[in-house]
């Protein structure tokens, strides 16, 4: 089974101009996982990056898990493959390391990725997840993608999925919201157990949601106490819950000090402070979609 590595790269929000050259900071650092999406529109960029670096020789494409998401509008599934061939083309690459369905929700398919109704509301196709996992399953045997796995599911939904039956692949990871106030331990429990590993993005906040978890005291105290930037702290602290991180930056000064936090270890009072500041704040609600019958966050975790 495919291995993801613990920290990674996320290009999410990285403009067009910034995300090539931060990929290419990023090999050079030693990151070996970027996460891309359809939906980001710089999966070309990333591409580019990760071509220049391998011209260079300084990696080959089998050093690098490279992960992509298949967007809503592509649920139906016989546009999976479509979807994936159009990322993995953007991408240069013949397959890629992991693929996940981006959202449970289903959209009508289109040239909009965001179908919108009258009331601003999305609409949405009548996909059922479980029909559009028999699509991404057979990626995995046609060798487009070695490893399957969610994004934005709640338990209920991957318990479905796990229970499916003639489930052929199994979903090795579901990546969600999560930092210190957000930590997910519900979604954790329910997930490990099972085998499938949660992938944490926005692991450090978000300012823009005018939150910033960098900035809250206790973060603040514990950087200072291990001579460390809150950013490592918040990382940290995921790779100690055994949670897959890929905090997204494409300044030079951030990516290289992002994935210098294996020369610390978080002390059990320091770790059980940080899991009390969680206040189950969600910034990612994605509030057009509550009309959909596969909105994950009308459930608990």
């Amino acid at each position: 089974m495919e291995k993801i590595p613990g920290l990674g790269l996320g290009t999410w929000k990285a403009a067009p101009g910034e995300v090539m050259e931060a990929v290419k900071v990023a090999i050079n650092a030693g990151y070996r996982h970027f996460d891309c999406a359809y939906f980001y529109h710089n999966e070309g960029e990333v591409g580019e990056g990760i071509q220049c670096k391998i011209k260079e020789g300084l990696v080959k494409r089998e050093d690098l898990f490279v992960a992509s998401k298949l967007w809503c509008t592509c649920h139906k599934k016989s546009l999976v493959k479509t979807a994936c061939t159009k990322s993995l083309k953007a991408l240069k690459l013949d397959y890629l390391d992991l693929y996940l369905i981006h959202w449970p929700m289903g959209f009508k398919p289109g040239d909009k990725d965001l179908p919108l109704d009258y009331n601003g509301m999305i609409v949405p196709s009548d996909t059922d997840y479980l029909d559009t996992w028999e699509g991404m399953e057979d990626l995995v045997t046609a060798g487009l993608v070695k490893a399957i796995g969610v994004s934005n599911f709640n338990y209920e939904q991957l318990e479905r999925l796990l229970n499916k039956p003639n489930l052929r692949f199994m979903p090795i990871t579901n990546q969600v919201e999560c930092h210190p106030y957000l930590t997910q331990k519900n979604l954790l429990s329910f997930c490990q157990p099972r085998n499938v590993s949660i992938t944490a993005y926005s692991p450090l906040g978000g300012s823009s949601s005018g939150v910033d978890v960098m900035d809250d005291p206790v973060i603040k105290r514990i950087a200072q106490k291990y001579n460390k930037s809150s950013a490592q702290v918040l990382i940290r602290f995921q790779i100690q819950r055994n949670v897959i991180v890929i905090p997204k930056s494409v300044t030079v000064k951030h990516i290289q000090e992002n994935i210098q936090v294996f020369d610390f270890e978080l002390r059990g009072r320091d770790m059980d402070d940080i899991l009390n500041l969680d206040r189950n704040f969600r910034m990612a609600r994605f509030p057009i979609a509550t009309n959909h019958k596969d909105y994950p966050f009308h459930v608990p975790f």
